[in-house]
């Protein structure tokens, strides 16, 4: 008998009424159901699980196999007890609550023999909220490598492996990690392959978050997440050599896993948790979070894991804690570059070095975030009209480069969507006029900047900007209202009279409009005009 091209292995626990869509979809494959084996491993459902797929069985003798099992805690034994008995020239793994594209398993299998691929991977989405990296689908690509492609953040078994391969180096799920199981086969059956392919042409996999969140995913805990991440990356650690191909792979559980454990969460877990969490967090980066991987990682994260590596739990909650609820903290300028002054910066107690403070990425966006408008006035002195502005800026230290000017016109549609940007070296900044002066503020944390800027008399309708030196480089950011009030229109001048308002745009940033009255659209000109007019038609 001519063995199948496929073997999909189906774990099951209480996932109706997934399930019935799950095994519609695979019976239903193109490919056709002489080319195909289903092997679903009941492990120990107490819903109505285990009937559909005895129905499932006896409707599709031929290519439905089902195992009942007393429940094992995860899909990593009835995975693998399918796998014992599989017979296909390729294997795939599915999970019971999702399902297939019609034409999946033929298009991989294909792909597979064409390009004699040990793992095709096709693209998979999210329905119902559930999220799916999607970074890998950019196109159809024979031969990627673990090392130099986004592969490392799909490390899903819902990927079709050549079943050789997993028999020839005895790959099997590690059935006692409650979570992440996938990881350690996926791995090495990656660092073993000849070749991998990526399939983008098809939605081949659409994986569903369940109505009630319930999948084993969301329901682990901070330690058992924490001890399976140490695992899978010991695991891969005897795999692939120190170097920047282990970084590669370990990046993802930087960024990823271990980044998740120290989220706005933490600060919530009982003292010995968080305790825990930190220790174990400590090992890791210890023993895996090289030199490479901590400059390649955002300032947010690689303070985070700096405080857990010193053990700084307080300070590491404090820090968790006051982003989620103030957002960024502000920077801190000296000798060209910039520090963000979490807790714990050059806190001899905690003795963390200011290079795990320094930023080297992510400026624009927290120098928009951190840039507020206090207040917005005119002054006015003979002739002569002043806007005055007050604003806090999050920067401390080298301040005497941060000005604030009138800009012609609208932001560039290069600016960055938060509102700053980094300016080109070549860019020349608007013509700065006003008087400026910089104080600290508050605990220490802010400067604020009065500037005093004359407004010309001039019909111009100008942005408010603040251009500020950062890291060695020239930002500019421009000045939101934030629902302020802002100081009504003002008519000034005799020899030229003029018309200004402050408003802010569609954005929300503050603009300044000038007019000579003569020409303003809602001034006393247009009026005067028309009653001249019919002064004269009379």
């Amino acid at each position: 008998m001519t063995p199948p091209d496929v073997t999909v292995v189906v774990a099951v626990y209480n996932t109706m009424p997934y399930l019935t869509e799950c095994l519609n979809s695979l019976v239903g494959q193109s490919i056709g159901l002489e080319r195909l084996e289903v092997i679903a491993v009941n492990d120990g459902s107490t819903d109505e699980s285990g009937k559909e797929l005895d129905r499932f069985a006896a409707k599709y003798p031929d290519t439905v196999k089902v195992l009942h099992q007393a429940n094992s805690g995860g899909p990593a034994a009835p995975s693998n007890r399918a796998l014992d008995i599989a017979t296909g020239r390729f294997v795939y793994f599915i999970g019971s609550d999702d399902y297939l594209g019609d034409e999946a398993l033929e298009r991989m299998v294909a792909c597979a023999d064409k390009h004699d691929s040990d793992v095709v991977i096709g693209k998979m989405v999210g329905t119902n909220g559930r999220y799916v990296h999607q970074k890998l689908y950019t196109g159809n690509m024979p031969d990627i490598s673990l090392y130099d492609s986004v592969l490392p953040y799909t490390l899903a078994n819902t990927k079709l492996f050549r079943r050789s391969l997993v028999e020839k180096h005895g790959l099997r799920f590690p059935e006692d990690l409650p979570v992440g199981s996938d990881q350690p086969f996926t791995i090495e059956a990656c660092v073993r392959a000849s070749k991998i392919s990526v399939l983008s042409d098809y939605t081949y996999y659409y994986a569903v978050k369940r109505g009630d969140a319930s999948n084993i995913t969301y329901r682990a805990d901070h330690l058992a997440r924490l001890r399976c991440t140490a695992r899978i990356m010991e695991h891969t650690a005897g795999l692939i050599e120190p170097g920047p191909q282990r970084d590669a792979v370990f990046k993802r559980h930087f960024d990823w896993e271990l980044s998740k454990l120290l989220q706005k969460d933490f600060p919530a877990l009982d003292a010995d948790t968080r305790r825990q969490v930190c220790e174990g967090i400590a090992v890791l980066v210890d023993a895996y979070y090289t030199d490479g991987l901590r400059e390649g990682t955002g300032v947010k994260r690689r303070v985070r894991f700096g405080l857990a590596q010193r053990g700084a739990v307080d300070e590491l909650s404090r820090a968790i804690q006051d982003e989620a609820e103030h957002g960024a903290p502000p920077f801190v300028l000296e000798g060209g570059r910039a520090f963000a002054a979490y807790p714990g910066f050059r806190d001899p107690a905690v003795g963390l070095p200011d290079h795990f403070y320094e930023v080297h990425e992510g400026v624009t966006g927290r120098l928009s975030a951190s840039t507020e408008l206090e207040s917005a006035d005119w002054e006015q002195d003979g002739e002569e009209l002043s806007l005055v502005l007050r604003l806090r800026l999050g920067i401390i230290g080298d301040t005497d480069s941060a000005v604030v000017a009138l800009a012609q016109g609208a932001m560039p549609k290069s600016a960055d969507k938060p509102g700053a940007r980094r300016m080109p070296a070549d860019a020349r900044r608007p013509r700065v006029v006003g008087e400026f002066t910089r104080e600290t503020v508050g605990d220490g944390t802010r400067t604020r900047l009065t500037a005093r800027i004359p407004i010309p008399p001039a019909a111009a309708k100008r942005g408010v900007r603040v251009y500020a030196d950062v890291a060695g480089s020239t930002y500019e950011i421009p000045v939101r209202t934030d629902g302020l009030p802002m100081p009504l229109a003002r008519r000034w001048g005799r020899t030229n009279p003029h018309r200004v308002s402050a408003s802010p745009n569609t954005k929300g940033r503050l603009v300044i409009t000038t007019a000579p009255l003569w020409e303003s659209k809602s001034g006393t000109g247009p009026r005067l005009r028309r009653m001249l007019s019919r002064l004269k038609r009379k």
